[in-house]
């Protein structure tokens, strides 16, 4: 399980998270959601060890993740972390199979292989392998960044607004992924979301934010699709 407690945040003197909590399990997806500017890609910045935080704890399966004072994307990364950040940070001149290479980073030299079931979950990929990353449509380039993430086998999955500027079909397909990977039961996912419809058919828990704190935590069968969407349009 994935633990942050009591987490602030400053970008210089300005404070952006003030005493945020969430919880993450593994075979569910927690979405995060609310309106642009209230600290949600900060969160995911935080927990992915892309940002230091000014205070709280973060801790995967009990392990502390000690970055409170220095970015340590490496650190959370080995501990089981992988982030797919808004613009994919897709190597625009790497190849397919070279981008994905490249999730090799935290694994053993002997596990330095492509899964088949990266092409079982993203088909296009396997089609498109020997294209440059940079060639890809937004939704390719998407699905991409994700099937990167998964060569790392993580244990948290965290996703920042993954159908920002996609075509539908591939929204869809996205959708289905998120949701085979949470039925398996292995992954904790925590999803950024501005797509309201996308982020409350697959959220098994909402943590919604306001002005960077937690407004509304609760599980999916606790609270009406309503509240939330009144407490998002704020």
């Amino acid at each position: 399980m994935l633990n942050v407690d009591n987490l602030t945040l400053h970008y210089g003197a300005s404070q952006i998270l003030w005493g945020v909590s969430l919880n993450a399990q593994a075979g569910a997806v927690t979405a995060v959601m609310g309106t642009n500017g209230v600290g949600k890609t900060s969160l995911l910045r935080a927990i992915a060890g892309r940002h230091p935080y000014s205070g709280g704890t973060i801790t995967l399966d009990g392990q502390v993740l000690d970055h409170p004072k220095a970015a340590q994307a490496a650190q959370a990364a080995q501990a089981g972390i992988a982030y797919v950040p808004q613009g994919r940070e897709v190597f625009p001149l790497l190849t397919v199979t070279e981008n994905l290479q490249t999730g090799f980073a935290c694994l053993p030299r002997a596990d330095h292989q492509i899964p088949d079931r990266i092409y079982e979950l993203f088909p296009v990929l396997q089609q498109m392998k020997d294209r440059r990353g940079g060639d890809l449509s937004g939704g390719q380039q998407q699905q991409l960044a994700i099937a990167r993430a998964l060569i790392a086998r993580p244990k948290v999955l965290l996703l920042d607004e993954p159908t920002e500027g996609i075509q539908p079909n591939i929204i869809k397909q996205i959708g289905k992924v998120i949701e085979l990977l949470r039925d398996e039961g292995e992954i904790a996912i925590v999803l950024v979301e501005q797509y309201f419809d996308f982020a409350y058919t697959l959220a098994d828990q909402f943590c919604v934010l306001n002005r960077g704190e937690v407004v509304l935590s609760e599980p999916a069968g606790a609270v009406s699709r309503e509240d939330i969407l009144q407490r998002v349009s704020i």
